[in-house]
């Protein structure tokens, strides 16, 4: 139904509605939370639908490039450490969908949309991973990246999805350490284990960048969703916050980024750097990325395979239920 969240309908009249629309406004100026069975505008349940979705759908998908390295990592401290890590992503993705179930969308219908390619995830998740030293630049840049997006999120005017958010990024601050770390270990290693960490960065710093989405003047999103606090900062301010962040990281690191216009600029404050290649982006999100097949059609395969075992514990649930005792 219209303008609906949870059970909550809009009162069928015309001061009825105006009186939840003034309702829904004066909680969101005055900084405060909408809950799922508190009335929200159509516009607004469809909005987070679609952000919490493509949430949710880049953590599930973005277990595969990291899931791939598993059974050939260098030790076995590396091999925990990278288990881990990748679980806590699948955990990130159930949190987020049931936040997106509490606007009244279903777990099938939103997998099913992604199947479909009519919802995104990540453009990131479509660069292939191509040596071990990849796993940490996606620590170090990718969850650095992730970081500097979701942070702002848990101030989200949507509850639920703000306080699944808290428990996300205090997980992604230890993997973007995890990634530091094994860059670090790279980059003060042999001759040949420097030159991976440089390859493994000059292939992920651009896509990184990307991550944040288009500038704001092309971003269709980001005002609506700013007046309605869901996002709290633009595509680009994000953007400039994560480069100004890695510039004295890389210099930890004896790393370059690999960018020759990237120059502080005093009268800004902040790091000037060099244009990015959205035609590349543009055509990543279209489908036409170095893995978007793969990435879905393995998605569709295991999601086609796991059905008995969704349909078995939904069974065993039904039947768990206790029965009701005629009095």
């Amino acid at each position: 139904m219209d303008g609906t969240v949870g059970v909550e309908l809009l009162p069928d009249t015309d001061s009825g509605r105006a009186a939840a629309e003034q309702q829904f406004s004066e909680t969101i100026a005055a900084e405060q939370r909408i809950e799922p069975r508190d009335w929200v505008p159509e516009a607004y349940r469809k909005t987070l639908i679609r952000q919490v979705a493509q949430h949710a759908h880049s953590e599930i998908i973005g277990m595969q490039p990291e899931g791939n390295w598993i059974t050939r990592a260098p030790s076995l401290r590396r091999k925990a450490i990278l288990m881990a890590k990748v679980q806590d992503e699948a955990g990130h993705g159930l949190y987020l969908y049931s936040a997106a179930e509490t606007l009244g969308a279903s777990r099938e219908e939103m997998n099913d949309l992604l199947h479909a390619g009519r919802q995104k995830y990540s453009s990131i998740f479509n660069y292939p991973t191509l040596s071990w030293a990849d796993m940490g630049a996606i620590g170090w840049l990718v969850d650095g990246a992730a970081i500097v997006n979701q942070v702002p999120l848990c101030r989200s005017s949507y509850g639920p999805y703000a306080r699944a958010m808290i428990r996300i990024c205090k997980e992604e601050s230890f993997h973007q350490r995890q990634g530091f770390e094994l860059l670090y270990a790279l980059s003060h290693g042999s001759v040949e284990q420097k030159a991976m960490a440089q390859d493994s960065v000059n292939r992920w710093w651009w896509p990184s960048l990307m991550m944040f989405g288009p500038p704001d003047a092309e971003s269709p999103h980001t005002a609506q969703s700013m007046a309605w606090k869901i996002k709290r900062h633009t595509n680009d301010e994000l953007r400039q916050k994560f480069i100004d962040m890695c510039v004295p990281q890389a210099d930890v690191l004896g790393l370059e980024l690999p960018d020759r216009d990237l120059k502080w600029n005093p009268d800004r404050g902040h790091y000037d750097f060099g244009p990015i290649d959205w035609a590349e982006f543009k055509q990543v999100i279209s489908g036409d990325g170095p893995c978007n097949r793969q990435r879905v059609e393995h998605k569709v395969r295991t999601w086609e395979d796991g059905r008995w075992v969704r349909e078995a514990a939904m069974a065993h649930a039904a039947k768990s239920q206790p029965v009701a005792v005629a009095a």
